[in-house]
């Protein structure tokens, strides 16, 4: 299946075409958060191929971001017929992986958003919006993915944590459309092409 991915949650707006795990097109355009006018001419530039489903990062992340690329995905999927499936930023940082995975990302705060996810796909709890210093400890071994990963492990370390780094930073379009499938396939619950908003509109 070929799957238009759009992502526009962290500091960078994505739009890919992705078919059987290969990136057959891809456009970004980095930036900081809240950047998603950028958004609309990325997809442009990939109107010309075709899809059989959209899929869209849903944050939590920018809220200029989140509204704009929902809302871009949710007209096309209506004008071109598609299915539309939301994937949640943690989500896509967090792949699969035999230990537990927090991911943790920046807000426009200068806190972090936190979603943490037991070995497999699912999140342990709704995404929180916390500082620094609030952050829980883990109490196995766990993986710290996302931009705001590096402060979180320097902070968890100092305490005894035992956490490790992972390579991910930013949203990719393949872990995106990975998990984006697996819900068009029945195999994780699904999710409603909703923003996940944490923060209150206005500081995000």
């Amino acid at each position: 299946m070929r799957l238009l991915v759009l992502d526009a949650a962290l500091s960078r707006c994505l739009a890919a075409l992705v078919e059987d795990g290969a990136c057959l097109a891809q456009r970004e355009a980095p930036g900081p958060h809240g950047q998603a006018a950028a958004l609309p001419p990325l997809v442009e530039a990939l109107m010309g191929e075709g899809f059989e489903a959209i899929a869209v990062g849903l944050g939590p992340g920018s809220f200029t971001g989140l509204r704009t690329a929902i809302a871009l995905a949710e007209g096309l999927a209506a004008a071109r017929g598609v299915p539309l499936v939301g994937v949640s930023t943690g989500e896509a940082l967090a792949g699969t992986s035999p230990h537990p995975v927090w991911a943790c990302t920046e807000n426009r705060r200068g806190g972090l958003f936190l979603e943490r996810f037991g070995p497999g796909p699912f999140a342990e709890a709704p995404p929180l919006s916390l500082t620094e210093t609030a952050l829980p400890s883990p109490s196995t071994l766990t993986w710290l993915v996302g931009d705001g990963a590096p402060r979180a492990a320097a902070r968890l370390r100092a305490r005894g944590a035992p956490v490790a780094l992972g390579a991910a930073r930013q949203v990719e379009a393949l872990p995106l459309a990975a998990v984006a499938l697996r819900r068009l396939r029945g195999e994780i619950p699904p999710r409603a092409a909703l923003p996940l908003y944490v923060d209150p509109a206005a500081t995000t």
